[in-house]
């Protein structure tokens, strides 16, 4: 059945091959879904460090006294 969905085709070096087509038969998946899944599980990871990166810059300069209280917000 043809799809529309976007596509890409990557080359993997064997052991890396191996490696995914093992994850995806012990899932009981196809290749390509394991291989959406890990991408999207990399992406997952990635968008953490960019926001405790940018958390911590924040952080750096956070003053209590200027903080606002629940109240405040609420």
């Amino acid at each position: 059945m043809p799809t529309t969905k976007p596509r890409i085709n990557i080359i993997l070096e064997e052991p890396l091959y191996k490696t995914v087509e093992a994850l995806a038969e012990r899932d009981g998946v196809s290749l390509s879904l394991k291989a959406r899944d890990l991408i999207r599980e990399a992406l997952e990871i990635q968008e953490d460090i960019a926001l405790t990166s940018f958390a911590g810059a924040r952080e750096k300069t956070f003053r209590k006294s200027k903080a606002l209280i629940h109240d405040e917000v609420w």
